[in-house]
């Protein structure tokens, strides 16, 4: 015997123009709530858009940052407002870690660097070595090495592994920087001691980077960097183009994606 299940009254009568209309409301509303949440709690993603932390990071690396790994302060919410000072849940970043922070003259810019120093450190650069606490922090495995900037621009220079002291009982942290010369004042600093609740950053394209080894007034000298800035640790590059070519020129797509740099942890 065939059966037929029960139809309630009303199925199969279309949905009125004001149903539809609230529930692609109700599900773009959900959508934004749970993109919210991941890019506040979670993670939030970055483009790079300049040279100064060749060659861990390139122009044109898209990155996830991490925001729960130091705890939370204002600048972990979208627009910064000012509900509280500080940091919640914080934890102190490891020296070497790469973290995406709040720019000390503008807090609406975004960087991304190294730290180096934390409170309580002795950093200095002479004749181009990085000197922590009064020991040469070794770089090992010279090579020459060519970057290309922002501008398009080829830089020839030379590539070693900086060999930085872990903090905490931590290993030791091996990532290359770039060297272009030994001459400046970038390579030629005072000592400076890292106050508490503050750390020293610096790009691994130590000569062409804007970092805490200037700590004067003008717009671009970043200092020592707050705690309070922090935005997050950078983790991988989810995506990476050189950007060699006009977006309308879609047949050099394939050809400028960096394949071999997708989904690189972040050393």
């Amino acid at each position: 015997m065939n059966t037929v299940d029960h139809i309630p009254a009303g199925a199969g009568r279309p949905a009125s123009a004001g149903q539809t209309a609230l529930e692609y409301l109700r599900t773009l509303v959900s959508v934004v709530l749970v993109v919210v949440v991941v890019r506040t709690f979670l993670f939030e993603s970055f483009v790079i858009p300049s040279g100064s932390m060749i060659p861990t990071l390139q122009v044109g690396d898209y990155i996830w940052v991490s925001k729960y790994t130091y705890g939370y302060s204002r600048y972990s919410f979208p627009f910064s407002p000012d509900l509280f000072s500080g940091r919640i849940w914080g934890a102190q970043p490891h020296r070497g870690d790469v973290v995406v922070f709040r720019f000390t003259k503008d807090t609406s810019v975004d960087y991304v660097k190294r730290i180096i120093g934390l409170p309580g450190d002795h950093v200095q650069v002479t004749n181009g070595h990085l000197y922590l606490n009064g020991q040469a922090v070794p770089c090992v495995d010279a090579h020459p090495y060519v970057a290309r900037d922002e501008s398009h621009m080829d830089m020839e220079g030379e590539a070693c592994t900086e060999e930085l002291p872990g903090s905490d009982g931590a290993a030791t942290v091996r990532h290359e920087i770039l060297k272009l010369t030994d001459d400046g004042a970038q390579n030629n600093t005072p000592e400076y001691v890292v106050p508490p609740g503050h750390f020293f950053a610096m790009g691994d394209n130590r000569d062409d980077s804007a970092d805490s080894r200037f700590m004067g007034d003008g717009p671009k000298d970043l200092g020592f960097v707050p705690f309070e800035n922090l935005v997050g640790k950078a983790q991988r590059i989810f995506f990476s183009i050189a950007d060699e070519h006009p977006g309308w020129q879609v047949w050099y797509w394939p050809a400028e994606i960096r394949w071999p740099r997708l989904l690189r942890s972040v050393q």
